[in-house]
């Protein structure tokens, strides 16, 4: 147990420190903006499709589940203010972090690592360039672009998928629908869910950095690094949404 402890501190340790050299290389060099384009292409609009989905199908779950509970008590008509509330500030962040982070956790750790085992990581060292500038940096800004914006894209997609299971399932009025949703909804809702966000792309990123770049063993050794970053990016998201969740609502967000 004590050694779990141990390593789990070292690895924390090596994260931060990974984080500290990141954000000194985004502060003080030149950005490669043709390279962040790029990622945000890899990470972002490659990973539209898998947000929105995830985001519409788990909006019409909530529909059909809360209009049948409310029902029950006769408040079917607050399933708008409900479902909407839920997606703005906690299933929409945290679900598009899950989905778009396994994806893009996993393809940074293996890209990174598949580098870290053929010495090419070494090779960008020996011609005097900085790998955490070349490799993690355009990824961390790209990933902290990217996932505010898919989860937006996400909120109105589900919202949107919400009322018209509503209305074909449970015959609840579009237009009251919307209604309710624009009442319920506040800038805040919306602010705070989206903060969130900002936290899960840059856990997400550096966290697949740090696997890639510490990667060793060869081929199999990338498979042992996807898979750990699969893991622990999740764990991390889910953690963190607790905590941000708390900080956020102190801050009456």
């Amino acid at each position: 147990m004590f050694q779990a402890i141990d390593r789990g501190m070292e690895y924390a340790k090596g994260v931060v420190r990974l984080s500290m050299r990141t954000l000194h290389a985004a502060v003080e060099e030149r950005l490669e903006l043709g390279e962040v384009v790029r990622q945000i292409d890899v990470i972002g609009i490659s990973s539209i499709a898998i947000a929105v989905l995830t985001a519409i199908f788990s909006s019409m779950v909530m529909t059909v589940q809360f209009a049948v509970q409310l029902s029950r008590f006769g408040a079917k008509e607050y399933v708008g203010s409900v479902v909407s509330l839920s997606l703005v500030r906690e299933l929409g962040p945290v679900l598009t972090a899950l989905m778009v982070g396994g994806r893009v956790g996993a393809g940074i750790a293996a890209e990174i690592g598949s580098m870290a085992v053929t010495e090419q990581v070494d090779a960008i060292r020996a011609m005097g360039a900085d790998p955490v500038r070349k490799l993690v940096v355009p990824r961390v800004i790209a990933a902290l672009i990217a996932l505010p914006l898919l989860t937006s894209l996400s909120n109105v997609l589900g919202v949107l998928g919400a009322m018209l299971v509503a209305f074909l399932v449970n015959d609840v009025n579009m237009p009251y629908f919307l209604n309710a949703v624009l009442q319920s909804v506040q800038i805040e809702d919306v602010m705070g869910g989206l903060t969130k966000t900002v936290f899960f792309g840059f856990f997400i990123s550096i966290i697949a950095c740090y696997q890639g770049l510490n990667t060793t063993g060869g081929t199999e050794g990338v498979g042992k690094s996807t898979t750990q970053t699969v893991v622990i990016t999740s764990v991390v998201t889910l953690i963190s949404d607790f905590i941000l969740t708390s900080i956020l609502l102190q801050l009456g967000l």
